[in-house]
């Protein structure tokens, strides 16, 4: 089974903008809703943003306003577009199936914002 890959993550100042790509596996992607998950460091992974196959999508308030999710079904990809940065957004970035497949994570891609 291939795993996502994740890309775009970085070092922004506080009210910048990243926008995540996750590249994922046909089969996956063309069958479940996707989401972003993010974990900060000792804590557990937690969905963010999802979108339906759809492309309904949900936020968590603390991102709410802020990020926008896409998927593009030609390229199984989904996107995070990520507005008005703050610190506590620091964490690593994860895609993932909605509800998240347990042997389907990838890397994650890291996120730092910071002044």
């Amino acid at each position: 089974q291939v795993q996502p890959v994740e890309s775009g993550g970085g070092l922004v100042q506080p009210g910048g903008s990243l926008r995540l790509s996750c590249a994922n596996s046909e089969s996956i992607f063309s069958s479940n809703a996707m989401g972003w998950y993010r974990q900060f460091p000792g804590k557990e992974r937690n969905m963010i943003a999802a979108i339906t196959r759809g492309g309904n999508p949900q936020y968590v308030d603390a991102v709410k306003g802020r990020f926008t999710i896409s998927r593009d079904n030609v390229k199984n990809t989904i996107y995070l577009e990520m507005n008005n940065l703050i610190l506590e957004d620091t964490a690593i970035y994860y895609c993932n199936a909605i509800p998240a497949i347990r042997n389907y994570w990838g890397q994650g891609t890291q996120v730092t914002v910071s002044s």
